[in-house]
């Protein structure tokens, strides 16, 4: 089967789900000001809780000393912490409820009108679109650690 038809699908219901849910001007949450750099770390900490900090280093394109001072200060904020992973020197990122509703309150897309917009759905078909968005999404992330890695490779060596 070829896979044109389910890509213009994708590219045809994508934009109305954005424009039905999108909200342009929003607050990232009560008393906290992020630069947009922090939000999308919180968000790519939500989205894989207990991601190693050299993995979203290398998602995000940037340096890990830049990523440790930024999630020095989203840790002396409250918004995440750190945990030694299952080797010593590896530390793992979660967010903590605060970080949460700041990921969540951060959001491009209005949690109130994506719950109307759930509510027009059967609960089976609640759960398929869910499915079918987090299969996406990892499939997503998938591709962008393999562009990571290939960057990495492509780094000459000190």
């Amino acid at each position: 089967m070829t896979l044109g038809p389910l890509v213009r699908g994708i590219q045809r219901a994508y934009p109305q789900i954005w424009f039905a849910c999108h909200v342009v001007h929003r607050k990232r949450g009560p008393a906290v000001e992020l630069t947009d750099r922090e939000a999308g770390i919180l968000s790519h900490i939500d989205a894989t809780p207990g991601i190693r900090a050299t993995d979203l280093a290398a998602h995000l394109g940037i340096g890990r000393p830049s990523l440790s001072a930024q999630i020095r200060r989203l840790e002396k904020i409250g918004l995440v912490t750190v945990r030694v992973g299952d080797n010593r020197r590896e530390r793992r990122i979660h967010l903590t409820p605060r970080g949460e509703r700041a990921a969540s309150s951060g959001s491009p897309l209005d949690g109130m009108r994506l719950t109307r917009l759930l509510r027009r759905l059967k609960p089976a078909d609640r759960e398929a679109a869910l499915h079918g968005l987090e299969l996406l999404a990892s499939a997503a992330r998938s591709s962008s650690k393999d562009r990571s890695h290939a960057r990495e490779e492509k780094r000459p060596r000190a």
